[in-house]
């Protein structure tokens, strides 16, 4: 990776810094874009959670430094160190899950954007930051990020606490509806990995969906895709031994597959895994 110094933007809030840097990846033979929401106060001394997101990009749009700000600001959540990483012009075959491509060979990259999050952006973090270790990880991602967010942390719960998936695109499947032997229940890539993993107790999971992300209803059961496929999975972490606590689902009723829904919705989830007052137990 380059060395380089950390550049501070100028959208600078009353606790946190929004740093952009730029790091070089070997595995995805590219520079990969993110941006670094630091809070001020931090000692370095002090142990930080870390909160890494996907398409990063559209923290910026939706003024995401305001949202931290106000929240920590205010006392509402904890210091937490946000990471938005921005995506590619080939986010389709970066973003997935790491295990197979989709049926249109979708996602082929997923497996070496895992490596960067691992072993390249991690430790750059650690080194960059000075921090020797953070309190604890979590992942959170929109729409196709957002099942690259619970693949990654699902697969590697050894470095995560929490997962955040916003309008996930969670109906990635192995084969097309047409194709024969399409098969509801199994073919839905990270269901079927829920399906035949082991329980990690210590993974807590947070969905939002919106009632207006889509149109489609596969089933004809007068409930949208997205909305299926998320109530779908969160049973499937049930049925494995996860109970309620372990689980936050949010419904928007007039939420859509957007940077404004998904806005709405953060505070939600950064007071959920970061609240002051917060159950979860880490």
């Amino acid at each position: 990776m380059k060395d380089e110094k950390l550049i501070e933007t100028d959208n600078n809030y009353f606790t946190i810094n929004v740093i952009r840097q730029k790091v070089q990846s070997d595995f995805l033979e590219r520079t990969v874009l993110i941006d670094i929401y630091m809070p001020v106060f931090q000692k370095k001394t002090d142990k930080v959670s870390l909160l890494l997101v996907n398409d990063g990009q559209d923290l910026v749009k939706m003024n995401f430094g305001a949202i931290l700000d106000t929240l920590i600001s205010s006392g509402s959540i904890e210091q937490i160190m946000v990471v938005g990483i921005h995506c590619s012009a080939d986010r389709i075959m970066e973003y997935g899950t790491a295990c197979r491509a989709d049926y249109k060979g979708r996602g082929a990259k997923a497996g070496l954007y895992c490596k960067f999050i691992l072993d390249e952006l991690l430790p750059y973090l650690r080194s960059e930051c000075e921090i020797s270790s953070f309190k604890e990880k979590s992942f959170a991602g929109f729409s196709l990020g957002g099942l690259t967010a619970i693949d990654i942390a699902w697969n590697h719960a050894h470095e995560f606490l929490k997962v955040g998936v916003f309008s996930g695109s969670l109906w990635w499947r192995r084969r097309g509806y047409k194709d024969k032997g399409y098969n509801y229940d199994s073919d839905r890539i990270m269901h079927l990995q829920i399906q035949k993993g082991n329980i990690q107790p210590w993974l807590h999971f947070f969905f939002q969906t919106g009632q207006l992300d889509e149109t489609a209803d596969r089933n004809n059961n007068g409930i949208i895709d997205s909305i299926d496929d998320t109530m779908d999975l969160i049973d499937d972490l049930k049925v494995l031994g996860y109970a309620e606590s372990h689980i936050k689902y949010v419904e928007l009723e007039d939420g859509r597959h957007d940077v404004d829904t998904w806005a709405k919705a953060f505070p939600t989830f950064l007071e959920w895994g970061w609240g002051v007052n917060r159950k979860i137990k880490v």
